[in-house]
C-alpha cells in the first residue's frame, strides 16, 4: 500500500515484512524513502533519512574561555612518562 503525502511517496509495510526486509528498508530510507511501519494494518513507526546538520564553526569563539598552561609542552617526568608506556 503507497500513501501520497506531501508529494512524496510513502510506502507503508506491515512488521512482519518489516522484520523480513529490514536491510533494504534501511537502504530505502538512507537513499531518500519514507516507509511507514504498521502494526495491524495501523500506522506504528515511520523509517525516514537522517537529516545531516551542517555546524557552523566560528573560529575565535572560544577567546578569553580557555587557558593553556605555559609548560603544556613541558617534557613529561620519568614517572608520568612511565605510565603512558606501561613501566
Amino acid at each position: 500500500m503507497d500513501l501520497v503525502y506531501q508529494e512524496l511517496v510513502m510506502q507503508i509495510i506491515n512488521i512482519h515484512d518489516a522484520k523480513t526486509h529490514f536491510s533494504r528498508l534501511v537502504d530505502s530510507a538512507a537513499s531518500g524513502e519514507e516507509i511507514i511501519i504498521a502494526k495491524a494494518g495501523k500506522p506504528t513507526a515511520r523509517l525516514m533519512p537522517m537529516e545531516t546538520v551542517k555546524v557552523k564553526r566560528v573560529f575565535g569563539s572560544m577567546k578569553g574561555k580557555i587557558r593553556i598552561a605555559e609548560d603544556f609542552d613541558a617534557p613529561l617526568s620519568d614517572e608520568t612518562l612511565a605510565l603512558f608506556e606501561g613501566r
